[in-house]
């Protein structure tokens, strides 16, 4: 299994996941790799989502389950896009084809937010962070206890903005799989939480119906991040996924 990690978090966020899925009785490896510029060590990748898929597959195993979340989860779509023959299924978190809203496009937050974190980061990275984590709390029956978990997981600052994180938001806020979505065909098992203020389900409903192969599984009273707040129904979807391909 190959995990892929939100925006400005670190692999770190996947460990209770891990954990429920007692993923040690898998007979395959687990790579959880950080995104390009999430890690302890800075990485060259251009600010775009094929040059961070085309960074991240250099660790992808052939045949590999790719299980992202979040911005984790539209590098996931690019890969099995891009690389079918690498990708054997998806299991998406909170996923969207794209993050910013358009006349075309309401399931999504308004382009002047996503511009507001934009700015905000480089001004004021932990400020604009813990708005952001924050954000992801929202709808969630489990948010006190969800935002200390998140902010554990999170790539550290030192009150200065890093500029790969600037270039993933530059991602999110310019990346559209809408027209692409099509060519991924394999098996995709997406997970929502029903009341996620930062990506509306609709686009997660959008998603099930526009992929050739996929399902939708939406947890009520759940926000942006059910891998933390709900790990144990998120393992038990896993599973199931293996039992009944």
């Amino acid at each position: 299994m190959f995990f892929l990690h939100g925006w400005a978090m670190t692999p770190a966020v996947w460990q209770p996941l891990i954990a429920a899925l007692g993923a040690e009785k898998f007979d395959f490896e687990l790579f959880a790799p950080a995104l390009p510029g999430h890690g302890e060590h800075a990485a060259d990748a251009v600010p775009s989502l094929t040059a961070w898929a085309d960074a991240l597959a250099s660790g992808l195993p052939s045949g590999a389950t790719v299980i992202g979340w979040s911005l984790g989860a539209l590098l996931a779509l690019e890969l099995a896009r891009t690389r079918p023959e690498r990708v054997e299924r998806l299991i998406l978190f909170n996923a969207t084809p794209r993050f910013t809203s358009a006349p075309d496009w309401p399931h999504a937050l308004d382009a002047t937010v996503i511009a507001s974190f934009t700015g905000g980061y480089l001004g004021q990275p932990t400020q604009t962070l813990k708005r952001f984590l924050t954000l992801q709390t929202l709808g969630d029956v489990s948010r006190r206890q969800l935002l200390p978990q998140l902010e554990a997981a999170a790539v550290p600052h030192a009150g200065h903005p890093l500029p790969m994180l600037a270039d993933g938001l530059k991602i999110l806020a310019e990346s559209d799989l809408r027209s692409q979505i099509t060519e991924v065909r394999q098996p995709v098992q997406l997970v929502h939480g029903s009341d996620d203020a930062l990506m509306p389900v609709e686009a997660a409903q959008w998603l099930a119906a526009a992929l050739p192969r996929a399902r939708l599984t939406v947890f009520g009273h759940c926000g942006h991040a059910p891998l933390l707040s709900r790990p144990n129904d998120c393992a038990a979807l896993i599973r199931a996924g293996f039992d009944n391909p």
